[in-house]
């Protein structure tokens, strides 16, 4: 299916990925092959790929630790009939991560999941990233769609540094720019005033919390470094308090 004006499957995949914090996992029973389902926290790597902190004492852990492949369901919990919303099963592989890669995937899901403080330090628990291999999109009647990687994923070519940029933009505007990032979720997204604080920047967009909602802001175009995504979030503050 080819996108149209008010379906675009991409971006609505994207999004999903981006502002998901539960979902629903699949792994494989060793011996049987049997399928295993069951819930988890989920957050997202910069480039959209999901990230999960498990405990080795889970099944699903020990499931993936015999045979990474997984598929992990996400949707937008819409009220009414869940059906009635937008939801993606991805498939891949899930993939231990240790070293500065960990350090990155505990940065970004702690500020989704700030109360995993309690527990991330315990030495059973790891974080793990699924990597895609294709996703099967259901936005409703007719929009059904599968989708590549590289359709949905964001890439991080020519980004070097990324993870150091982004980390500083964020402390940031959580520090000395909370009335900015209100005006990106209110006057830019339409949505309530309220404690919202920015939990990610990525080259195509700014991910928002305020509680259990998740707002997903698209940049009107690519960042590649430290100074452009200053200069962009300065450019959205202003076109924000335009609004006004």
């Amino acid at each position: 299916m080819q996108p149209t004006a008010d379906f675009d499957p991409a971006m609505l995949a994207r999004s999903l990925l981006r502002r998901s914090r539960q979902g629903a996992l699949a792994t494989l029973m060793p011996g049987t092959g049997d399928p295993y389902c069951s819930l988890v926290n989920v957050a997202s790597h910069p480039d959209g790929s999901p990230i999960l902190l498990l405990s080795r004492l889970a099944v699903h852990t020990r499931n993936l630790l015999a045979d990474p492949r997984v598929s992990l369901m996400l949707d937008e919990r819409a009220e009414g009939d869940p059906l009635e919303g937008s939801r993606i099963m991805l498939a891949g592989r899930a993939e231990e991560a240790a070293g500065d890669v960990a350090a990155l995937l505990r940065r970004r899901y702690l500020a989704a999941h700030p109360s995993a403080e309690a527990f991330v330090e315990f030495k059973d628990f790891s974080f793990f990233r699924i990597i895609p291999a294709a996703t099967h999109l259901v936005a409703g009647f007719g929009r059904i769609v599968d989708l590549r990687p590289e359709q949905f994923l964001t890439d991080l070519a020519g980004t070097e540094g990324w993870p150091e940029a982004e980390a500083e933009a964020v402390e940031h505007m959580n520090e000395a720019h909370r009335d900015a990032i209100d005006l990106y979720a209110t006057r830019l997204l339409g949505t309530e005033s309220a404690d919202w604080r920015c939990i990610g920047c990525d080259p195509e967009g700014m991910d928002m919390q305020a509680g259990k909602q998740t707002l997903r802001l698209e940049f009107p175009e690519r960042v590649r470094n430290a100074e452009e995504l200053r200069k962009m979030l300065i450019r959205l503050a202003g076109e924000a308090g335009a609004k006004g």
